[in-house]
């Protein structure tokens, strides 16, 4: 609340009396302004930043997720050699630190053209994506009944037409679950965008925009809480959109019958 409340303040009554202040008279709008809002989005190019999050965050949560479904559903129900091995591979994944990948990864973006660059980025956040995208994918697509894939191959139907028309309606809690959880991983990111992206400002994200707020701006409060309610309002949006999904995603496979 008292950052929501900052980030509508100006400078001058920021420097000398608290936010708390204002609920003495909460409606009264001439102690409010939209100026912080302006001058960031504006001035600071946060306006150009939240489209280079949207370009970054929108391919990088679709292509993980899509893979990842393709992957659970081979992992789980199709048969083929060193199945098992292959999976234990992937879930292993999931404790390799980033940090170590840093290097040899930017080395071969940096040959092939992709540092600063959005494909670049996508291929980074997919690639660290997909280990913990299958796994949760996996343990609620393993646990669909058989009787549904014996019915579908019963009728005729193909691994292809069994995954889009049986096993992507039946796991939409769980994809949506699974998108949250890559989606605000992405937009929130600052890591793995300042190592691929460095200091191209065209393709910088919110993340890296609002970080070069803080050293250029540092005194300036109500420009630092008006950056993070942009940066804060999609992930949010996001959220409780899909908020009745997600617990259903989570609850999956708990009980049964």
């Amino acid at each position: 609340v008292g950052l929501l409340i900052t980030s509508f303040r100006s400078p001058q009554d920021v420097a000398h009396t608290g936010w708390w202040t204002t609920l003495a008279h909460p409606f009264n709008f001439t102690q409010y302004t939209l100026h912080n809002y302006e001058t960031v989005i504006t001035k600071n190019g946060m306006g150009r930043a939240f489209i280079n999050s949207l370009i970054i965050t929108i391919p990088s949560t679709i292509l993980p997720v899509l893979l990842a479904a393709f992957a659970a559903y081979a992992f789980a129900w199709m048969k083929f050699p060193g199945r098992k091995t292959l999976f234990m591979v992937v879930v292993a994944l999931l404790v390799i630190p980033l940090q170590m990948t840093f290097i040899p990864v930017l080395r071969i973006f940096n040959w092939l053209h992709l540092s600063g660059t959005f494909p670049g980025i996508w291929l980074a956040h997919t690639s660290y994506g997909l280990p913990l995208t299958v796994y949760l994918l996996h343990n609620f697509i393993a646990g669909l009944p058989r009787d549904l894939f014996d019915s579908a191959a019963i009728d005729g139907a193909s691994t292809l037409q069994t995954f889009f028309r049986l096993v992507i309606p039946l796991s939409v809690p769980a994809i949506a679950s699974v998108v949250i959880f890559q989606f605000i991983w992405v937009w929130n990111d600052l890591l793995v965008a300042l190592i691929y992206l460095g200091g191209f400002r065209s393709v910088a994200p919110l993340t890296l925009q609002v970080a070069n707020l803080v050293g250029s701006r540092g005194q300036d409060w109500e420009l630092l809480t008006a950056a993070a309610f942009v940066s804060m309002a999609l992930p949010l949006f996001v959220f409780f959109s899909l908020q009745r999904y997600f617990v259903r995603g989570i609850l999956a496979g708990s009980v049964k019958g």
